[in-house]
Formats: C-alpha cells, sequence, structure tokens
C-alpha cells in the first residue's frame, strides 16, 4: 500500500505529525510518497487567491502520485483545498481517492458547536475553510456562524513565539465561539496548547485528515 502526501507548504512539525497520523491509521508498513511544492502557496500567498497556474501545477503533482502508484492522496494544504474538490471526478475515474486533509475537521466542527472561530495565519486559508464549513452545515442541516480570526505576523514564527502568538489571537474570541478550528494544518502542534489555554474545543486537521484517508482506502479495498 502506498499513500501520496501531497504538500505546498512545509514545516517540520508538520511533516512528523502527518507522517505520524497516517502511520497510526495505517501501520508503519505503510510506504510513504511525498511531494512537496511551496513554491504554489507562494504563488496563491501573493496573488490572494488559487492561480490558474498554480492549480494546475497541483494538479500536476497529484497526476505525478498516481503515476508513481499511490493508492490514495492526501491533500495537505487547505488554502488549495478546492483544487481536490475540483478533481473529483477524476479521481473517481481513475481510482485514486484524493482527500482533503480538512474535510472531516469542518464536519466535526460543525457537529460539535453553531458559533465556529476559524484561525489562520494565511488570509488566502480563511476563504476555503469557511466555504467548507459552509457546506458541512448545509449538509449537516445546521445553522451556524464564523468568526474570523487571523493570526498577523505568525509566518514563519519559532514554536514558541508561535503559540504565544496563537494564545493572544484565541483568547480574544474564545467568548464569540463554542469550536476553534485551525484552518492550517501546520498549527496542529498548538492545539492542546490552546485548548488548555481558552477551555474550548480545538480541532486541527492532521488527524482527521489521516482517518479519512484510512476511510478511503478501506471503501477501495485496499485495507478493510
Amino acid at each position: 500500500m502506498k499513500a501520496g502526501l501531497i504538500y505546498t507548504s512545509t514545516t517540520p512539525e508538520l511533516i512528523a505529525l502527518v507522517e505520524k497520523e497516517v502511520k497510526e491509521q495505517l501501520g508503519e508498513d505503510v510506504e510513504l510518497y511525498s511531494a512537496q511544492d511551496p513554491s504554489i502557496l507562494a504563488e496563491v500567498r501573493d496573488a490572494g487567491y488559487v492561480t490558474a497556474n498554480a492549480a494546475a501545477r497541483l494538479i500536476g503533482m497529484y497526476m505525478k502520485a498516481v503515476q508513481e502508484g499511490c493508492d490514495a492522496l492526501l491533500n495537505i494544504c487547505s488554502s488549495v483545498g478546492e483544487v481536490a474538490d475540483s478533481v473529483q471526478d477524476v479521481a473517481r475515474y481513475i481510482g485514486v481517492p484524493i482527500v482533503r486533509i480538512d474535510e472531516d475537521m469542518c464536519r466535526d466542527a460543525v457537529r460539535t458547536g453553531t458559533r465556529i472561530g476559524v484561525m489562520a495565519t494565511l488570509e488566502t486559508t480563511l476563504e476555503p475553510t469557511k466555504n467548507t464549513i459552509r457546506r458541512m452545515g448545509r449538509e449537516c442541516g445546521r445553522q451556524i456562524t464564523i468568526v474570523d480570526c487571523l493570526v498577523e505576523n505568525a509566518f514563519g514564527l519559532d514554536p514558541d513565539a508561535f503559540r504565544a502568538r496563537m494564545a493572544e489571537c484565541a483568547e480574544k474570541i474564545a467568548d464569540q465561539v463554542d469550536v476553534i478550528v485551525f484552518a492550517q494544518g501546520s498549527m496542529a502542534y498548538c492545539e492542546e496548547y490552546i485548548a488548555d489555554k481558552v477551555h474550548k474545543t480545538v480541532l486541527s486537521s492532521p488527524r482527521y485528515g489521516a482517518r479519512d484517508l484510512r476511510r478511503a482506502l478501506i471503501r477501495k479495498g485496499v485495507i478493510r
């Protein structure tokens, strides 16, 4: 069994956590194919939206992973999650599921509360995550409100400074929300820290993505 991990942003913490969660779900013997192109996210960040060029390059990464024999793919960057949505017909046709890391997290957020805070360090990640939460609200028949929380000047900080900046921003929205969603997988190492600080349910995507990847492989018949 071979799982493709498709990154458009990489930090050592994110890679280590994603690989840990995937191996917990699929076993230590799973073969991991890792494809990384941070320039895609850089282009999206500079433009303020997913450009045609960025989307085409990401889709090319999916197809390369298929050619390399991957049984399923995990799209790890939420900023470009809607690109993964756009190729679902192709994924079904070729028999290689392309799983968004954040979709099941957004579904769980809607089931957990109706007032949902969305934290992100990049503005380009807010809208795709909010769109997914709204879609899950419709699917679950829940009326929700979303509170934005853009954690400015946090991108690239060292882990201790990042935690402090996250806590400062989370405390500003804590009274307005039932649950806090981290829009980027790279924020996941702060999950327990922020939950303890603000006494709210906090959700991050790597464990959800790994579980969803496992379910996709079960549906495909690769594992039981």
